[in-house]
């Protein structure tokens, strides 16, 4: 992470961005065997060749990425739009770095190709197992109680939390106010690879996502944001208080979700 980081930042800042992302308040989670140590060292491992332009050699990582998580849909759409972006700016010589020749445009659209078929290879080894094409989307969305439905998640959830009318808009607002931090000039620091991710991720948790205890976890792919937060300000006070304020919701988070409460219905909140 701080590699990745210190393409961006100098070593200062690198350093704080790191300091954000490990502190944040479910960054408990990378100290016990659930998937998401692994998906962060290889999805910034990925993003790290990426940056250096290193397609070929993304490609191992990509495929590992994909495995660890659920996350090759949207890596593949970062990919995809990395690529156009790659392309206008050949074809209108406007990039600030040198344009890209057609060898590492077609670097690009290979890794593309891996990153999508990537995506795949759960779907298709649950298909192959039990000769059912839906059964690695029933088996994500059984304990919902119901089908894959686009979006209705999180307008279900809005309703359950601010009413049927705030309900409704919530989810609105909570996109639009992401997709403005993406131009707020921290984010634009970060670099297209990076705020492409970020809004592909995000995207894809609007797409999919059922809204719950787990969607804090589920936040930390998001983990570039960290340096965008860093970037915001040099002072120490606010660096400072960023960290106490993460490390003290870091308690809430355990206290919360990984002491045994039995609900109502019987079973737990899953962290």
């Amino acid at each position: 992470v701080y590699s990745l980081f210190r393409h961006k930042a100098p070593h200062g800042t690198a350093l704080w961005g790191v300091a954000f992302f490990s502190a944040f308040p479910v960054s408990a989670i990378l100290q016990v065997p659930y998937a998401e140590p692994l998906t962060v060292f290889l999805l910034a491992t990925a993003l790290l060749l990426i940056i250096r332009h290193r397609y070929v050699w993304a490609i191992p990582v990509v495929i590992l990425l994909c495995l660890s998580r659920p996350v090759g849909v949207p890596f593949a759409m970062m990919l995809g739009l990395l690529f156009v972006v790659r392309l206008v700016a050949r074809v209108r010589g406007s990039e600030p770095e040198p344009n890209p020749g057609l060898r590492e445009l077609a670097s690009l659209a290979g890794l593309t190709a891996v990153g999508g078929a990537s995506a795949l290879l759960w779907p298709a080894a649950a298909w192959l197992a039990t000769g059912d094409i839906e059964a690695y989307t029933k088996t994500e969305t059984v304990w919902r109680g119901h089908d894959l439905v686009l979006f209705k998640p999180w307008f279900d959830t809005g309703i359950d939390l601010f009413g049927p009318v705030l309900g409704i808009v919530a989810p609105f607002v909570f996109a639009a106010l992401f997709g403005l931090m993406l131009f707020t000039p921290a984010v634009v620091r970060l670099g297209v690879e990076l705020r492409l991710w970020c809004a592909c991720y995000m995207g894809y948790l609007l797409l999919f996502l059922h809204p719950q205890t787990s969607t804090f976890r589920m936040l930390l792919p998001l983990f570039p944001l960290a340096l965008g937060a860093a970037l915001l300000s040099r002072s120490r006070a606010y660096r400072g208080t960023v960290i106490t304020m993460f490390v003290l919701l870091q308690i809430v988070w355990i206290v919360w979700l990984w002491a045994w409460a039995q609900l109502p219905g019987g079973g737990d909140y899953p962290p």
